[in-house]
């Protein structure tokens, strides 16, 4: 009796714990993140957790092999903030505002340039909050989007 007592906690433990790491998956979210980095499109995802911390990767739509990936922090109340780094060495500082949970958009200092972005919107949501550039317009081309001449 007392072997089936102990193999029993055994396997009580060791689901908790498992299901632990379930739930960490289960309290966080991901989504499409859309970002204008010194006039050039990026497209990526970021990744937000219950705590209010997460992580971002972005890939520029011009040169695909230039990628870049970051941290941030966030709260309903204030908002988040967060840096990106990327493969070629250039680095941004941004913060961003909240729409819901899970849609929000943001501004940051590039080291080439400017930078705004959107996350968990559409293209054509997205839209107002980007600073695209000069005669561009935001498109989707069937398989991704890409800024196209007005």
């Amino acid at each position: 009796m007392r072997k089936i007592l102990i193999t029993v906690l055994a396997a009580c433990i060791g689901l908790a714990s498992s299901t632990t790491l379930v739930g960490a998956e289960l309290f966080s979210a991901t989504r499409m993140v859309i970002a204008i980095l010194a006039d050039d499109l990026f497209v990526g995802e970021a990744e937000g957790h219950l705590s209010g911390a997460g992580t971002l990767a972005i890939r520029s739509q011009k040169d695909p092999a230039l990628t870049c990936s970051g941290e941030f922090t966030s709260s309903a109340a204030l908002g988040g903030k967060g840096q990106l780094r990327c493969i070629d060495g250039a680095t941004a500082t941004f913060h961003f505002r909240r729409l819901t949970v899970f849609r929000g958009y943001g501004v940051g200092s590039f080291s080439r340039g400017a930078m705004s972005f959107a996350y968990g919107l559409t293209a054509e949501e997205a839209g107002p909050y980007l600073k695209l550039p000069e005669g561009k317009k935001l498109t989707h081309n069937g398989t991704g989007l890409e800024l196209v001449d007005l």
